[in-house]
């Protein structure tokens, strides 16, 4: 019942409620203050779990984040082998034998997908052999040429494939070894268990499917030459699916030992129980052995096992030295240099503290018992010195105060990326604030040597950063990881630009994130893994020259740095014969261009094919000012006709004129070529917005190079190319011609036929001509070597004889070709 109202006195209302509306009332009232004591309960408390949080997080953060130095123990690895009591190094060089061979591998693998296959070929690549790839079960390719082998080594990824050789193939390869003195690697793969099998026309048995462990390697065996004797290899073996070997003739030489593992696997179940009670897993058994010859006049080394096991690949680069007399061999000196980037960068909490520093000392100090003159070497951004907490700080006045324990070499002061800076004097003077820094802290910089932050400006090259280099830090060394590519690591390189040599950087798992081992990708496991026969140790196995990037973070918190590196040349001492030693960058560059003059000359890339070069690539340079077209020649053929009729199409644009060879850039060949990129973009115009112009260059002199194919297609890859041939003839007598009007005084002192039916006796001029005259008529050979990068898609061929004849024609089937948006009629053009 609502509510009535009645008048008692004017304006003034009387409510009447009755019991139902008066208990409403009353409810209402009490949750209103029910809810208001509730919200501000709620307030109170919500505030207390606030400020709780607050305090657990502060607790918290000051527990976990300040580093606890919880740091991996020193590595714990020690030689069971006496130094001095180790059999001498084998060298495999036999002065006696006049060998005939090539410096080759053949490879005969199963298909071309196969892992263990392309774990072969890796160690190939990795070691810079030379090698052939074929599938075993086909006909084998030619082993010879000139009565001189072309292989020193025949591996078989699979024993099975061999033993399987028709008899035709088989006869026709031992033949070849005997004759040549070639021996086989072959890895024992059967599909199926077997215990004390024979091996089909040997007197060979085997064990098969087996789990093995603590394998050793056989001092008495002469096959081992890196891999140094005396240690074993405790605990299990990966995989079950060993092979063992047993000889039943003199030929047959142990390379290595292990034991039966029947803890948790079943290979006891194939081996019965020896006299005397004792489980045949006391005993040792062969996974790798050696063929001496006698049996067939063949040497073997045959692996029980593939190479997923470390020590067989040091192993397989042994038995490849071994069969191939030292022809294949790599050498067992080492140059290390370990960089620490960084010096005084990083955020507070990550940085050294003068505990760090003395460790880093002790450290440099044990490692200078197996590393020959070791030094870390010490980057530096002035800028951040003194920008951590206090103790951080105290840690970059520790570095100071043994400023002269270490090799140093400057950063940028900001530690900012080169290509970001596109001014010359800026960057100038960013290196001078850090020269300042050194000189008033008597840092001692005189190593040459510098690295910039993050790659940037090495490669792709910057210009500007070289010049600033050379201006003030007088820099003759640099490195980078960038070049050609990141990845694969076995294929970076070094080079030379503007006097400064580039040499390959290694990265050893360790980045600036990378400060506690609880948190490094896979744990502490596989860390060592690396270093224990993993990709860090099998870094400086492969390469006779290591530059290893880390950061100053890592020789704070847990030391991974030093605990990496300590451990690494501790395992290499005990497993290797290598010789490990540091000298300074100069002395390292040109060991390395020594060993490797072929790479003086860098191979320009395009920056846009590869994302990390084109995020450190200045982003006021452009890919389109790249030609998406060449005219290649040769000369004397038409091409600066076809030049002319090109540029008359409104979609087409060619490069800038130069000065000294006209409408020809010439930079795939020559001098022109090390100039750079900067130097070869700038030939070509600036893109204008919106507009689609197809650009390109035309060098005559492109064709018959025996170095442009390569050149242009690592920079231009999808680039369609022109070439024009007329009658070998024709051209041979045009250029001779040519010479004759430029007054050479060759040309103008013999007849055409006196120049072409020259023989070897003649002056070297006359060669040249003759050469000049004749070699670019070889036209299928030339051919040849365009379509071993390019596809046959990509290159057009014109006949010259018809672009005389009918250029319009030709012109329209060249626009057809390069797909241009806007056909004209080059019929009101050429008359």
């Amino acid at each position: 019942m609502p509510p009535t109202a009645s008048a008692l006195s004017p304006g003034v209302f009387v409510v009447s409620l009755s019991p139902v509306w008066t208990m409403a009332a009353f409810l209402q009232t009490r949750w209103y203050l029910v809810r208001r004591l509730t919200i501000t309960k709620g307030f109170f408390v919500l505030l207390f779990l606030c400020v709780a949080s607050l305090v657990f997080l502060s607790y918290y953060v000051m527990s976990f984040s300040t580093p606890l130095h919880t740091a991996p123990p020193p590595p714990a690895l020690q030689c069971s082998n006496r130094q001095d009591a180790l059999p001498a190094v084998n060298s495999h060089v036999n002065n006696a034998k006049q060998l005939r061979l090539d410096s080759r591998v053949l490879v005969l693998a199963e298909t071309l997908y196969t892992s263990l296959g392309q774990e072969i070929l890796v160690v190939l690549e990795a070691n810079r052999f030379g090698y052939k790839v074929a599938l075993a079960g086909k006909s084998l390719p030619s082993l010879t040429h000139a009565d001189k082998g072309k292989f020193g080594v025949v591996v078989f990824e699979r024993l099975e494939s061999y033993l399987n050789m028709d008899s035709w193939n088989r006869q026709l390869l031992d033949k070849y070894c005997r004759d040549y003195d070639v021996g086989i690697v072959a890895f024992a793969r059967p599909d199926e268990a077997l215990y004390d099998a024979q091996v089909r026309d040997f007197p060979l048995f085997v064990h098969t499917k087996l789990s093995l462990r603590h394998y050793e390697v056989d001092a008495a065996s002469p096959v081992p030459r890196v891999t140094r004797a005396g240690e074993v290899a405790l605990g299990p073996l990966p995989s079950d699916e060993w092979t063992v070997f047993v000889g039943n003739h003199s030929t047959y030489e142990p390379v290595a030992w292990a034991r039966l593992n029947v803890i948790g696997g079943g290979s006891s179940a194939v081996f019965p129980v020896t006299e005397d009670g004792a489980l045949v897993e006391q005993r040792r058994y062969a996974p790798v052995m050696r063929d001496c010859g006698l049996f067939d006049g063949v040497q073997r080394v045959l692996f029980g096992n593939g190479l997923n096991f470390w020590l067989h690949k040091v192993l397989l680069l042994d038995a490849l030295s071994f069969l191939s007399h030292g022809k294949l061999s790599i050498s067992l000196d080492r140059f290390v240099l370990v960089d620490v980037d960084d010096i005084f960068v990083g955020r507070p909490g990550t940085r050294m503290k003068r505990k760090d520093v003395e460790e880093l000392l002790s450290a440099q100090q044990r490692i200078q018992r197996i590393v020959k003159n070791f030094r870390f070497n010490l980057g530096f951004s002035g800028k951040f010195f003194r920008h951590g907490t206090e103790e951080e700080n105290d840690g970059d006045d520790a570095l100071i105060e043994n400023r002269n324990a270490f090799w140093w070499f400057g950063h940028s002061w900001g530690h900012t990326q080169a290509h970001t800076i596109a001014n010359l004097t800026s960057m100038i003077e960013d290196m001078q604030l850090n020269q300042g820094f050194a000189q008033l802290y008597e840092i001692p910089v005189n190593n040459s040597y510098s690295v910039a932050p993050h790659h940037s400006g090495v490669y792709p090259v910057h210009e500007e950063l070289y010049e600033a280099w050379k201006s003030v830090w007088h820099i003759k060394v640099t490195s980078t990881e960038e070049y050609p590519h990141l990845r694969p690591a076995r294929h970076r390189r070094g080079f030379i630009h503007r006097d400064i040599m580039v040499l390959p950087r290694q990265t050893c798992g360790l980045f600036t994130h990378t400060i506690f081992i609880n948190k490094f990708p896979g744990g502490r496991e596989k860390l060592d893994a690396s270093i224990q026969g993993g990709d860090l140790f099998q870094i400086i196995l492969y390469n006779q020259i290591s530059i290893f990037m880390t950061h100053l973070s890592n020789y704070g918190n847990d030391r991974l740095g030093s605990y990496t590196f300590e451990s690494v040349f501790k395992f290499l001492q005990c497993w290797t014969n290598l010789r490990l030693e540091t000298v300074p960058p100069p002395k390292l560059a040109n060991i390395y261009f020594g060993l490797y003059p072929d790479e003086k000359t860098p191979i320009w890339r395009n920056p846009c094919d590869d994302h990390r070069h084109f995020e450190i690539w200045s982003n006021q340079k452009s890919c389109e000012r790249l030609p998406q077209f060449l005219v290649i020649g040769p000369q004397k053929t038409g091409t600066t006709a076809l030049y002319t009729f090109l540029a008359m199409h409104p979609s087409i644009v060619s490069n800038f004129e130069s000065p000294s060879t006209f409408e020809e850039v010439q930079f795939f060949n020559g001098r022109n070529y090390v100039r750079g990129l900067d130097w070869y973009m700038d030939h070509f115009p600036v893109p204008a917005n919106g507009t689609k112009r197809l650009v390109f260059e035309k060098s005559a002199n492109y064709f018959d190079s025996e170095e442009v194919p390569e050149r242009a297609f690592a920079l231009l890859p999808r680039a369609k190319l022109i070439c024009i041939l007329i009658n070998p003839i024709r051209r041979a007598y045009s250029w001779y011609q040519h010479m004759r009007a430029h007054k050479d005084p060759v040309a103008l002192q013999h007849s055409f036929y006196e120049v072409i039916s020259a023989d070897d006796n003649v002056r070297h001029s006359v060669k040249e001509l003759k050469h000049r005259s004749l070699n670019p008529g070889l036209y299928a050979q030339h051919i040849d070597r365009w379509l071993g990068h390019f596809d046959p898609s990509q290159i057009m061929v014109i006949d010259g004889e018809l672009l005389r004849s009918d250029p319009i024609e030709v012109m329209n089937s060249i626009q057809d070709f390069l797909e241009v948006d806007q056909h004209i009629d080059y019929s009101r053009l050429i008359k």
